[in-house]
């Protein structure tokens, strides 16, 4: 009875080895034959691992070499849950360290799921320091690049921004995006079960992204927006925008808009606020726009600076009845007077002179209408009906700058045509991309010089005896055109509270450096581009012409002071 009960018991003891050994022979197939490719797949990823290794992105700097976007040290921290024996000790020593919030430190180590997690993208890497110091199994390091702006909001709207891997988003960081950035390096790192680099195993370098060089001079910049904060503070605007450019070669040497923003922080700005206005929005342009109608005119020959006309206070044009902005009685103007005044009547009557298509080709002849192909990212074209689409009024709202819409940039251009003596040069911000000086804009002949020198020393009595008279400037010719226009109504027709005043003309008018658009959005108080815009257009043209070391070619209206 014992012997059959011990025999039972060593065949049960045999049939549990046998069974054992079964499910041993198993769960050996399955891990060899269906599990072993990801068991080898997440070997090879603890043991080997390949970090990128970023580009440092090029430099933006002004046209004197002053740094507007440049890179700084930074430290990524990284981690593979994985490899992380005590996840709530190391969150509270990373968050201690970096500053960061232990709550959320601890659900990414928590993750073993996960290989590897983001901790912080580019620390300072003082505060790394320490951390590093912990050898931390687990934790890994690498140096990256971010961007800084050591201008902060001086040419924001301009140089625009660089998001958090380093890529351009707006300005001229997107537009020149593909020379800025370089190509990044990677290498391939092998680690020991404890996170520890062993050997480096493969490796391509980065490539470093090119510096670029632009127009805009800093401290020119720099003055532009402080006249716009200003001006806009004075007459409680809703913004401002204003542009400086070298006829001679179509450089841009400041381009501002009001309010601005702090490129470091461009991430706390609503996308609205971080637009370039002076090349993305349009406006109408009201009188500035005279200057078209006058130069297509003069150059088709259908009138000289001379010739008179008897103009009443009104025009009806179609179904419009159109006047001009101060109430007078019926007299005899010049072309020139025309220009100098101001006066609406009057540039309908040589639009009317010239016809539908005639004043249609002069604006497309200047521009209007097509992108400047400014080396800038979102430009607007503008809105100009093709003749086609004009109504009978049309004849009578275009030529005052009504019924069409341009951007600051197309007029800056436009003036720089007549202060240049009648050539169109393509506006442009980049001097050089790397090594590599990129050329000047492309140029060609609109009208002939003997018409620009009429229009400027029309354009002279604007401002010596006209409407534009506070753009003066002190030992300086000046020669411009003033602007109030009142913006179109979203309900149909225009504003009786909303204008934009502007003034844009150049200096020495003799002999042309600077072209100076000022453009102010929604004035209080007054409306008048000749009391609002004029004032500014002379101080910027003041420490322009100082700055360049332009000299006077008025010296007898220089004042006690100089």
């Amino acid at each position: 009875m014992a012997e059959r009960l011990l025999n039972r018991r060593i065949r049960l003891l045999a049939a549990l080895l046998a069974a054992l050994f079964a499910v041993a022979v198993a769960r050996t197939t399955w891990l060899q034959a269906v599990q072993a490719p990801s068991f080898e797949s997440l070997a090879q990823g603890q043991q080997r691992e390949t970090i990128r290794l970023p580009a440092g992105r090029g430099t933006i700097y002004d046209r004197m070499g002053v740094p507007l976007a440049i890179g700084e040290e930074a430290t990524t921290v990284f981690a593979n849950p994985q490899q992380i024996r005590q996840p709530r000790l190391v969150a509270t020593a990373v968050a201690r360290d970096l500053g960061l919030d232990q709550k959320t430190v601890l659900k990414l180590l928590s993750d073993r799921s996960r290989g590897f997690v983001y901790l912080a993208r580019k620390a300072d890497p003082r505060r790394v320091k320490a951390l590093q110091s912990r050898d931390i199994v687990g934790l890994g390091f690498y140096p990256e690049e971010r961007r800084a702006y050591p201008q902060r909001k001086v040419a924001a709207s301009v140089v625009g921004y660089a998001g958090l891997d380093n890529e351009g988003l707006a300005g001229l960081e997107l537009q020149y995006e593909q020379a800025l950035s370089g190509r990044d390096g990677a290498e391939t790192i092998v680690r020991d079960p404890f996170g520890r680099m062993l050997d480096v195993v493969a490796a391509r370098p980065a490539r470093e992204g090119k510096d670029i060089h632009v127009s805009l001079d800093q401290r020119l910049q720099a003055e532009v927006e402080q006249v716009l904060r200003q001006t806009r503070a004075s007459w409680g605007a809703k913004g401002a925008t204003a542009i400086v450019m070298d006829p001679r070669t179509g450089g841009i040497l400041a381009m501002a808009v009001e309010p601005g923003y702090d490129a470091n922080a461009y991430g706390e700005q609503p996308i609205d606020g971080v637009r370039n206005r002076a090349v993305t929005d349009t406006y109408e342009p009201g009188s500035t726009f005279k200057v078209v109608t006058v130069a297509a005119a003069l150059e088709e020959r259908v009138v000289s600076p001379t010739t008179t006309f008897t103009l009443p206070y009104s025009i009806q044009v179609s179904d419009r009845v159109i006047h001009d902005a101060e109430l007078r009685g019926t007299e005899n103007m010049t072309v020139a007077q025309i220009l100098s005044r101001s006066s609406n009547v009057g540039a309908i009557t040589l639009a009317l002179s010239l016809g539908r298509d005639r004043l249609a080709e002069w604006i497309d002849r200047f521009g209007f209408g097509s992108s400047t192909g400014i080396d800038f990212p979102g430009e607007s074209g503008g809105i100009v009906l093709p003749p086609k689409k004009w109504t009978g009024s049309t004849i009578g709202n275009v030529p005052i700058g009504q019924g069409i819409a341009v951007t600051p940039i197309q007029m800056a251009a436009a003036y720089s045509a007549i202060a240049n003596g009648g050539v169109l040069i393509r506006p442009h911000l980049i001097q050089r991309v790397g090594d590599r000086r990129v050329p000047a804009g492309e140029k060609r002949r609109i009208f002939s010089r003997h018409t620009a020198q009429l229009l400027t020393a029309m354009m002279q009595d604007v401002v010596e005896s006209g409407s534009g008279t506070h753009a003066s400037v002190p030992g300086f010719t000046v020669a411009g055109k003033t602007g109030t226009a009142a913006k179109p109504d979203p309900t149909g027709g225009y504003s009786d509270t909303r204008y934009v005043a502007s003034f844009v003309g150049f200096a020495p008018a003799r002999s042309p450096r600077i072209v100076v658009l000022v453009a102010v959005d929604e004035p209080k108080g007054t409306i008048w581009g000749g009391e609002v815009a004029a004032p500014a257009f002379s101080k910027i043209a003041r420490f322009a012409l100082q700055y360049l070391e332009v000299q006077p070619d008025a010296p007898e209206t220089l004042d006690a002071t100089g």
